[in-house]
């Protein structure tokens, strides 16, 4: 490509950029904390300051405080669809296009659109909003993340089916944590602050409990804690020393370990702002006519999962697994290789135990970490 294109096609990036709608998170631990309640009072603070900002979607979830709040607010109406011989509730993208208020308020980040929706998913309903220069406010529970899936489920017991990737947070340009502790949740819920009470004692029996709490407000808190680091990192001035990391995960066909290995991958790479790469070596015993299709199918769908999470894939043949992984490491100055750990018996362990210690050896010559994700 010609320079003066070059050029021309970062400027038409910058301005692109400098044309999009701001963009606001609140993010919480569960259900219940006062993510839309925030979300509210800041639009009634906004409108008394002559802000144009309307309410293109929030789910109240009958709650006395929220519906309260709600009065007052200009709303876009919602659309009526059918699907499945019921009328559901969608939000209006187009209607928010064409009134193009200057803030609009749009809850449940991680919501999943009825079927013949422009996009899948809300969080890519927001995108179109963004990118026309609208500016939004969104919520979202730290369990809808995708690369916490694994350890939100450890935690909680619960499969999360609503997930965002991460680049959604990344693109976010202020994200707010809406904090409790514990106890403060708990009593919410005993209220009825949260759910009808009919619900409570089911609640307090599974998701509500102390010690799951504890962990998913860690987690809550961390991820803020790295989108403020993150926020520092591209706010660098120009020529200032920064990190430089490039994270490699070198994933097999087993299915489960893949997609931690893919998923804690991520998180570094999203801590450190950085370039990453999902790598899968194709040895002869598992080329197309001769791999299982139960693991060729999680094989496609991990791939899919790293690229949703903004890893560039790399598919490569070769019975050496190792020498693969060093000729990447090496064209792609990868500083950081992340693998699974292996769940191999004794027979195993020794016959690859040479070609592990030519993977450290080698490694440790260019400076490169090696990172084992259990």
């Amino acid at each position: 490509m010609n320079p003066n294109d070059q050029n021309a096609d970062r400027f038409l990036t910058l301005i692109r950029e400098s044309r999009r709608g701001k963009f606001k998170v609140y993010i919480g631990m569960s259900a219940g904390v006062g993510k839309s309640y925030r979300m509210l009072q800041e639009a009634h603070a906004l409108l008394r300051s002559g802000i144009d900002v309307k309410i293109g979607f929030v789910e109240t979830h009958n709650r006395a405080e929220t519906v309260a709040l709600v009065a007052g607010l200009p709303l876009i109406p919602r659309r009526k669809l059918f699907y499945k011989g019921r009328e559901l509730d969608e939000m209006d993208v187009q209607a928010i296009l064409n009134l193009h208020p200057e803030l609009v308020i749009v809850d449940e980040l991680a919501h999943t659109n009825i079927p013949g929706s422009k996009n899948e998913k809300r969080w890519q309903d927001v995108f179109d909003i963004l990118d026309a220069g609208i500016n939004v406010i969104s919520a979202i529970n730290i369990q809808h993340i995708e690369s916490l899936y694994d350890e939100v489920r450890t935690v909680t017991g619960i499969d999360v089916a609503e997930r965002v990737p991460d680049r959604v947070l990344q693109r976010a340009d202020e994200v707010v944590n809406i904090d409790l502790t514990a106890d403060e949740l708990i009593a919410r819920l005993r209220e009825g602050k949260i759910y009808d009470p009919a619900k409570v004692q089911m609640a307090l029996a599974n998701f509500f409990q102390a010690d799951k709490i504890l962990h998913l407000r860690e987690l809550a808190l961390r991820e803020v804690a790295s989108a403020v680091e993150r926020k520092i990192e591209v706010s660098r001035p120009v020529g200032t020393p920064g990190r430089s990391e490039r994270f490699m995960a070198s994933i097999s066909s087993n299915p489960d370990t893949a997609r931690r290995v893919i998923r804690k991958t991520a998180r570094l790479a999203s801590y450190y702002q950085s370039r990453w790469f999902v790598l899968y070596v194709q040895t002869p015993a598992e080329a197309p006519d001769r791999i299982r299709l139960d693991l060729q199918r999680h094989l496609i769908n991990n791939l899919k999962l790293a690229t949703e999470l903004g890893a560039v894939v790399i598919q490569a043949k070769g019975d050496q697994v190792v020498n693969c992984i060093l000729e990447e490491v090496e064209k792609r100055k990868v500083t950081t290789v992340c693998i699974g750990k292996p769940h191999v018996n004794l027979v195993q362990i020794i016959l690859r135990t040479f070609a592990f210690n030519k993977l450290l050896n080698k490694l440790a010559e260019s400076d490169t970490d090696l990172i084992i994700l259990s």
